[in-house]
């Protein structure tokens, strides 16, 4: 796995991994250039959110799976005037992590 402490941004005890920085690990960690790595990754991402849009579901066995649920409409309130509104359906992500990232973020 690429650990390079260098690619990382840290915030207030927050490392955040950007694009840029999973296509460098990606790069690296399978000795490929950072344009194949960085098509590998946008295909990749093309491919989820194109399974998710036609109603599918994407499952990566130990990492986790995505699928899509529809939030249904709902009333809300307006923070400000405390006015009540009017709050669209929509269709929501999920993500349900895999038993093996669940151990292994888990692991001290």
């Amino acid at each position: 796995m690429y650990h390079n402490k260098n690619l990382l941004t840290k915030t207030i005890n927050t490392i955040i991994m950007n694009k840029s920085d999973l296509i460098d690990a990606i790069a690296a960690d399978a000795g490929i250039t950072k344009a194949a790595a960085k098509l590998a990754l946008e295909s990749f991402l093309g491919n989820v959110e194109g399974t998710l849009k036609k109603g599918g579901r994407v499952s990566l066995v130990g990492f986790g799976s995505w699928s899509v649920s529809n939030r249904a409409a709902r009333d809300g309130r307006n923070p400000q005037t405390g006015a009540t509104i009017k709050i669209a359906a929509k269709n929501v992500v999920k993500f349900k992590a895999g038993a093996e990232l669940e151990g292994g973020v888990n692991k001290k």
